[in-house]
């Protein structure tokens, strides 16, 4: 059987946070994910579903913090050499904040910022390559990038990693919502938010779950906010923006076939129609070719 590609798929996620207690009671509440303590590094915990690993939790370090690194969740982005990436994300004028490092027989891994100020990994994997298939629950279904200019923003990363233009959808004087993927399958959106201006751009992954209202009221009931309301976004999926109590900025996706199953009851205050961003699927054929990642350990910053 052959190996799913690798360049431009987001292979792995990990949350940096003050108090990895507290962010692993939350989040299997807000998401489903199982507990899975890493074998190798008593400092890092898998966040799994199916019996697949998801994400890692870690603590923030004292540096990071101190250089003005907020609690955060890190995408990382495949590549077949992160040499070669890293140096080509320096010349289309982004900054290397991390080199690349090594996990024996598992990955290397750096991490980066955009021209725009917004931070991402990237990621080579060193075994297997994580397959590709239709979404599982508890994967991330979609990777939004809110940023100052979406045209350029789009150009850095088609450059970076064969990104392609998947279609656009008007908002308004915010402008077009951008859609890009790989093959013509849709990975996430970008967009600009002018009253956005000062704050910094930054990347937004969506965690896929079987009720968005749940898992809004579960980041409440735990201490976190509520962003954005569930809302239903076009083709009927529905998405809710989440900060943890320690601030990262998190969301979650319930496709249409599980929001069908559990719509607002009677009482519930019915959610205003999406005019910003947040995950589309454009059809059934589009949903059977996305990928399915899967990893035994992954990056430790």
């Amino acid at each position: 059987m052959s190996q799913a590609p690798v360049r431009g798929r987001f292979l792995w996620h990990d949350l940096m946070t003050p108090d990895p207690a507290a962010a692993l009671l939350l989040y299997p509440r807000v998401v489903g994910w199982q507990v899975d303590p890493s074998s190798t590094d008593p400092g890092y915990t898998l966040l799994a579903s199916g019996g697949v690993p998801r994400a890692g939790i870690m603590r923030l370090s004292e540096e990071a913090a101190t250089m003005g690194a907020p609690p955060n969740w890190t995408s990382y982005i495949g590549t077949t050499d992160i040499d070669a990436t890293v140096d080509q994300a320096a010349r289309l004028g982004g900054r290397v904040m991390r080199p690349a490092s090594e996990i024996p027989g598992v990955c290397r891994f750096a991490i980066l910022q955009d021209p725009q100020g917004a931070v991402f990994g990237v990621y080579e994997p060193l075994g297997a390559t994580p397959p590709a298939g239709p979404e599982q629950r508890g994967e991330f279904s979609w990777h939004e990038l809110v940023c100052s200019d979406t045209d350029a923003a789009f150009g850095f990363y088609a450059e970076l990693f064969g990104w392609e233009r998947t279609g656009s959808m008007d908002m308004g004087e915010m402008g077009s919502y951008v859609m890009y993927g790989l093959a013509g399958h849709g990975l996430g959106g970008m967009y600009t938010w002018p009253h956005r201006q000062g704050a910094p751009c930054h990347w937004l992954p969506y965690a896929e779950v079987a009720d968005a209202h749940r898992a809004a009221a579960a980041m409440e009931a735990g201490g976190g906010r509520v962003v954005t309301a569930p809302m239903q976004v076009p083709g009927g999926d529905w998405v809710a923006r989440l900060v943890d109590p320690q601030g990262a900025l998190f969301a979650v996706h319930a496709p249409v076939a599980a929001a069908a199953a559990s719509a607002p009851r009677a009482g519930r205050t019915a959610p205003r129609r999406a005019t910003a961003a947040g995950p589309r699927r454009a059809s059934k054929a589009a949903r059977a070719a996305s990928r399915k990642k899967t990893a035994a350990r992954r990056p430790a910053k």
